[in-house]
C-alpha cells in the first residue's frame, strides 16, 4: 500500500471541498471495497477524507410514503429494518445474499452503490485494463471470462457491476442524492446513476469529481411478493453468475431486474410487460443484442431458469 495522508471530515460542504481540490483525494467511509484496492495498488489515492462522522446514517420516512436512507446506513442496519423488510423485502433479501456479516457491519449504503467491479484482470495490476488504465486494452475479452459481461458491454471492456443491493434498488426506482462543492445538490435516478462501458469503463458512474452521495429514497411501496434469487459457484463469498430482484403482483405483472450480466444493474421495462408469458419470453426480450463470450454463454439460459423459478415461487 503506498503511502497517503488522512482527515476526517465534520461537515459535508467541507468534506466535498477537500476532495474536489485535492487530485488524487477520495472519500472513505466503511472502506471494505476502497482498502482492499490500496493493498494492492489498483487504487492509490494520495489523500482520504473519512465521512463516518457526516451524520448521513439514518432512515426516514418521506413526505410521499417512501423511505430516505442515508449514505452512511449500514448494510446490516438497512437489511434489518422493519420498515424495509415489511415493505421493501426484495431490497433485504438482496443485502443478506451479499458478503458475509462483518462485512455487511462495515458496508455503507453508498459504498454499495460505488463498488467496483471484480474482474479479475481489474484486479491484476500486471494486465491491461481499461477500466483500471484507460487505454491500456481488456484482457477480459479473449480470456477468462466465466464471470464477465453479456449485454451493456463494448470492445473496451467487458466487467460486471457486482453488487446485489443496487440490483433490487433497480427494481425499486432509487434515487441516489448528492451534494458537490458549491453545495448544490442533484437526484440521480438508479438507472442514470451506473454507466455502461462505451469507450470509457473507466467511468463506472454518473457522479462528478468530488461529489458525494448523501442519501438514496425509494418511493411508496410497490406491493406483491418480493424475491432475490441469486444463483453463484458457492453458497456464501461469492458473487452472483446471474440473480434476479423481482417484484411479481398477484395478477402476475411486476418488475424484473438482473444481476451479474452488465456494467449495471440490468433492466428492461418493456421486457417485464411480458412477465404473464412467463420467464422465456422475459429473458429474450430483456437480453436482446447480448454479446455473451464462448465462457459465459451460459449464463442467458441461467437468467432464464432463475427468472420461472421467481415466477413459480410467485404462483405458490
Amino acid at each position: 500500500m503506498r503511502a497517503f495522508t488522512y482527515e476526517r471530515a465534520t461537515d459535508p460542504i467541507a468534506a466535498v471541498r477537500a476532495v474536489a481540490g485535492r487530485p488524487g483525494a477520495k472519500f472513505i467511509a466503511g472502506g471494505t471495497n476502497l482498502l482492499d484496492l490500496m493493498k494492492i495498488e489498483v487504487e492509490t489515492p494520495t489523500h482520504l477524507v473519512d465521512v463516518q462522522d457526516l451524520g448521513f446514517d439514518k432512515i426516514e420516512a418521506t413526505r410521499d410514503g417512501g423511505l430516505r436512507i442515508g449514505a452512511l446506513v449500514t448494510n446490516t442496519t438497512l437489511a434489518a429494518d422493519e420498515r424495509i423488510r415489511r415493505d421493501y423485502a426484495v431490497l433485504s433479501r438482496a443485502i443478506l445474499a451479499g458478503a458475509s456479516g462483518q462485512l455487511r457491519n462495515k458496508a455503507s449504503t453508498a459504498g454499495n452503490l460505488l463498488q467496483r467491479t471484480r474482474c479479475p484482470y481489474f484486479y491484476d495490476i500486471n494486465m491491461p485494463c481499461n477500466k483500471r488504465q484507460p487505454g491500456s486494452g481488456c484482457a477480459a475479452i479473449g480470456g477468462y471470462s466465466r464471470q464477465l459481461g453479456i449485454i451493456g458491454v463494448s470492445d473496451k471492456c467487458i466487467a460486471t457491476f457486482p453488487g446485489d443491493m443496487a440490483v433490487a434498488m433497480r427494481v425499486l426506482d432509487a434515487v441516489i442524492e448528492t451534494v458537490d462543492a458549491t453545495g448544490g445538490t442533484r437526484s440521480i435516478p438508479i438507472a442514470d446513476f451506473h454507466r455502461l462501458s462505451g469507450d470509457h469503463p473507466e467511468q463506472d458512474t454518473a457522479l462528478k469529481a468530488g461529489e458525494l452521495i448523501t442519501a438514496v429514497t425509494l418511493p411508496r411501496p410497490l406491493g406483491g411478493k418480493h424475491f432475490y434469487e441469486k444463483v453463484r459457484d458457492r453458497a456464501s463469498y461469492a458473487y452472483a453468475l446471474v440473480s434476479v430482484a423481482a417484484v411479481i403482483q398477484p395478477d402476475g405483472t411486476g418488475r424484473v431486474a438482473f444481476g451479474g450480466v452488465a456494467p449495471k444493474p440490468w433492466r428492461v421495462e418493456a421486457a417485464e410487460a411480458l412477465l404473464p408469458q412467463g420467464a422465456a419470453a422475459v429473458t429474450e426480450k430483456a437480453f436482446t443484442g447480448a454479446t455473451p463470450t464462448r465462457d459465459n454463454a451460459f449464463k442467458l439460459p441461467l437468467a432464464t431458469r432463475a427468472l420461472a423459478a421467481v415466477i413459480a415461487q410467485a404462483k405458490a
